[in-house]
């Protein structure tokens, strides 16, 4: 099976990616998805990981690229297999998403690059969020865990 990269390109293995999981004063940093998949959707910021980069590089350059926030990567926490198919069967994305507990640094939020919104969010407003049913369960953990 391959995974879309876009509409003409296909990649034959699924696509390694990692999300930032930052709690500040009980705030998660969120972002709105500006491209697919799931453009739209309230999300962790994050992306795919390049050649030559590890995890916690990745999730650094992705937020900093998304949000304009430095966050120092402290473990990964999970990882999810998301696969996502056409009406066909056909595979259209699979990424292996590995999810990144971070400690916020300095900036503030900013939407930038593949985000639309950015902002930190408190738990009562995590609701109202278009969000995939993980990511809301993951937002509302993290909070009732705490953070920095």
């Amino acid at each position: 099976m391959a995974t879309r990269m876009s509409d003409d390109q296909v990649s034959p293995r699924p696509t390694p990616t990692c999300l930032a999981c930052v709690v500040r004063e009980s705030r998660v940093l969120l972002i709105r998805r500006a491209q697919e998949p799931n453009k739209g959707f309230w999300s962790f910021p994050g992306g795919r990981v390049e050649l030559g980069e590890t995890i916690f590089e990745a999730v650094q350059r992705e937020v900093f690229e998304e949000t304009g926030c430095t966050v120092e990567p402290e473990k990964v926490f999970h990882v999810y297999d998301w696969i996502t198919r056409d009406d066909s069967g056909e595979v259209k994305f699979h990424y292996v998403v590995n999810y990144v507990r971070c400690s916020y640094r300095s900036g503030e939020a900013r939407a930038a690059s593949d985000a639309s919104e950015a902002r930190w969010v408190a738990e009562p407003d995590i609701a109202d969020l278009t969000m995939h049913p993980f990511a809301r369960e993951t937002a509302l953990r993290l909070l009732r865990e705490g953070g920095s």
